[in-house]
C-alpha cells in the first residue's frame, strides 16, 4: 500500500507540476513578445500625442451635443466582421497595424466591403497592411517617403523655424474626386465653411498634414476591366498625392540624386475605392420601420499612406500648435505652399475637418433608399476601432490574447464571457479531481476516464485472488460453472498443482500481505503456461 500510494504521489505531482508549466509558459510567452513595446494609436488613451482620442472623442460628440457615431473597439477582426449588426452601416478603423494583417483576416474585410457594404480605412507607413491592400491592388512602400517641394515647417517657440524635415508632408485632398481628373476650377477651389458644416465636400479639396508617410500605388486588377455591366464596377479614386519631386528613402540616405530611391513621379497618399450597389437588407424608405428590404448600399475601403494623419497631433489644431505648426504657410519659401493650391478658405485647421467629411461620405448619410429615421440619427452609424493590431501592455498582454483567441470563437458577447468561465471552471476541477488517483482506472482510450462507484476494501482483496485463481483453473479445464463446484476439493487441489496455490485456495487462517498478493497474482497469470 505504501508503494501505490507513493506512485499516485508521483502522478499527481507530475500532473500539478505539468499544470504549473503550462500556464507559466502561457503568462510569460505574450509577454517576451511583447516586453520592451508600448500601446500606441488606441482610440481610448488620451496622455499620448500618437494616441487617437481626439478622433473618437470628435467622432463621438462633432458638434457638443452628443450627435455622434456609435463608437466601439475590437481585439480580433478576422472572423468577425462579417458578423456584425449592419456591417453596411458600420466602418471599421485599422490605424498603424504593428502586427502585419495576414491572409485570414484579408479575405474576411475584403467580403466585408464588397459583399456586405462594410467601409473600413487602413492608416499605415509599413507594408504590414500589404495582405490586404493587394486585394483591392494597392501596394504600400516600406520606407518613408521624402518630399523636398510639399513639406510642411515646424517653429521653436521664439517663432524661428526648426530645421526642414522632408518627411513631414503635406497635400491638398479631395473627399471623393480623383485629384488626377478634376477639372481644374474645382481643383484650385477649397471647400467653403459651408460646404464643411455641411458635409458636402464635392468639387473642392482640403489640406491635409503627414508626419513620416510611405507611399502607395495602385495597379489596376480584373475588377478594373471593361464590364458589361457598369453597376457592378468599381470605383477608384486617388485622393491625395505627393508631388513628382517626392520619392522613397530606401537606402536611408535622404538623397533625390540616388538610384536606389525610387522616384516613380506618381506616389499617392490617399486611395479610395468604392463598390457601388451592394445589396443588403435594411429598413427601406416608405416602409414600415420594423420591416427589412432589400436597397443597394455603397461597399468602400479607403488607403492612408500615414498612420500619424489620425493623432492626436495632426487631428486638432490646438494641439498641432502647441507643437511648433501652424495654420498658415505665407512666408515658406523651403517649399510650396498649400495655400498656392487652393484659392478659398485655404488654411489648415487641423486633419479633423478632412477626415470627419471623409467618414460622413463613405457611410450611408446620402443614401435615399435608407429609411430617413436611420440616416438622419448619426447614432445608427458605427464606428469600431481595430485595437487588434498594437502591441499591448506586458502586464495586461496574456489576458488580451486570451480573450482574442475567445473572440475568434464567438462574437456573442455572452458566450464570450460564458466560455471564459468555462474554462475557469474546467481548470477548478481539474486541480480538485486528479489527486483522488486511487479512485480512478485507466482505460485504453486516456481521454476517458470512468469512476467506480465504490472504493475496493482491502479486506477483499484476498478473496478477489482466491476468485481469479478457480476462474483460470476452470477455464483452462474448460469446465462450466456447476462442473467446477461438483468437484471434490482433493481434485481441484491436484488439478491446482502448485502448493502455494493449493494454500491460497484452501487454507482458512493463513493472511497476506499486499506484497504477498501480488506475487500470487503473478503466479495466477504463469499457471497453466508450462502444462
Amino acid at each position: 500500500m505504501v508503494e501505490e500510494n507513493s506512485e499516485g504521489w508521483d502522478f499527481n505531482t507530475i500532473v500539478i507540476a505539468s499544470m504549473t508549466v503550462t500556464v507559466v509558459l502561457l503568462l510569460l510567452a505574450p509577454m517576451m513578445m511583447v516586453i520592451g513595446k508600448e500601446t500606441s494609436y488606441s482610440a481610448y488613451e488620451s496622455n499620448n500625442l500618437a494616441q487617437l482620442s481626439e478622433m473618437r472623442e470628435d467622432m463621438t460628440d462633432p458638434t457638443g451635443l452628443e450627435d455622434g457615431y456609435f463608437i466601439a473597439n475590437t481585439m480580433s477582426t478576422p472572423m468577425l466582421v462579417n458578423d456584425w449588426k449592419d456591417p453596411h452601416r458600420t466602418m471599421l478603423v485599422i490605424v498603424s497595424p504593428e502586427k502585419p494583417i495576414d491572409e485570414t483576416a484579408a479575405d474576411a474585410i475584403y467580403d466585408f466591403v464588397t459583399e456586405k457594404g462594410g467601409k473600413v480605412i487602413v492608416a499605415a507607413d509599413n507594408t504590414n497592411a500589404n495582405r490586404l491592400a493587394s486585394k483591392f491592388g494597392v501596394s504600400y512602400f516600406d520606407s518613408p517617403l521624402l518630399d523636398q517641394n510639399q513639406h510642411w515647417l515646424e517653429y521653436n517657440e521664439d517663432g524661428t523655424v526648426k530645421n526642414p524635415v522632408w518627411q513631414n508632408v503635406w497635400s491638398v485632398a479631395s473627399v471623393e474626386n480623383d485629384v488626377n481628373e478634376m477639372e481644374a476650377g474645382a481643383a484650385r477651389k477649397g471647400c467653403s465653411d459651408f460646404q464643411i458644416s455641411n458635409n458636402d465636400p464635392k468639387s473642392c479639396r482640403i489640406p491635409v498634414m503627414f508626419r513620416s508617410p510611405t507611399g502607395i500605388r495602385f495597379e489596376p486588377t480584373a475588377e478594373d476591366l471593361p464590364q458589361t455591366n457598369q453597376d457592378s464596377q468599381r470605383e477608384v479614386n486617388i485622393l491625395a498625392t505627393a508631388s513628382s519631386s517626392a520619392f522613397i528613402d530606401i537606402e536611408g540616405d535622404g538623397d533625390a540624386s540616388n538610384a536606389l530611391n525610387p522616384a516613380p513621379g506618381d506616389l499617392s497618399l490617399i486611395i479610395r475605392i468604392d463598390y457601388p450597389n451592394v445589396q443588403v437588407y435594411d429598413k427601406a424608405t416608405g416602409k414600415g420601420f420594423s420591416d427589412l428590404q432589400e436597397i443597394s448600399v455603397t461597399g468602400s475601403i479607403v488607403f492612408v499612406s500615414d498612420d500619424e494623419a489620425f493623432s492626436n497631433r495632426l487631428w486638432d489644431i490646438s494641439t498641432a500648435a502647441e507643437t511648433g505648426m501652424r495654420t498658415s504657410c505665407e512666408g515658406i519659401v523651403e517649399s510650396k505652399c498649400w495655400m498656392n493650391e487652393i484659392n478659398d478658405n485655404n488654411d489648415w485647421n487641423g486633419n479633423s475637418v478632412y477626415f470627419q467629411m471623409l467618414v460622413h461620405s463613405m457611410m450611408e448619410f446620402d443614401n435615399t433608399q435608407l429609411s430617413s429615421q436611420i440616416r438622419q440619427d448619426t447614432g445608427n452609424f458605427q464606428i469600431v476601432f481595430d485595437e487588434s493590431r498594437h502591441a499591448t501592455g506586458t502586464i495586461s498582454a496574456p489576458f488580451v490574447a486570451t480573450m482574442s483567441t475567445v473572440v475568434l470563437l464567438t462574437s456573442n458577447t455572452f458566450l464570450k464571457w460564458l466560455v471564459v468561465l468555462n474554462v475557469g471552471l474546467l481548470l477548478l476541477v481539474s486541480m480538485m479531481v486528479v489527486p483522488e488517483k486511487e479512485n480512478w482506472r485507466h482505460v485504453f482510450d486516456l481521454t476517458k476516464f470512468n469512476q467506480r462507484p465504490n472504493k475496493l476494501d482491502s479486506s477483499t482483496y484476498k478473496l478477489r485472488v482466491k476468485q481469479s485463481l478457480f476462474t483460470k483453473v476452470r477455464v483452462h479445464h474448460d469446465l462450466t460453472r456447476d462442473q467446477m463446484a461438483s468437484k471434490p476439493p482433493a481434485e481441484v487441489q491436484a488439478m491446482i498443482g502448485d502448493p502455494r496455490l493449493v494454500e491460497l485456495a484452501y487454507s482458512q487462517t493463513r493472511t497476506y500481505s499486499p506484497q504477498e498478493l501480488r506475487q500470487l497474482m503473478v503466479a495466477i497469470r504463469k499457471w497453466g503456461k508450462g502444462n
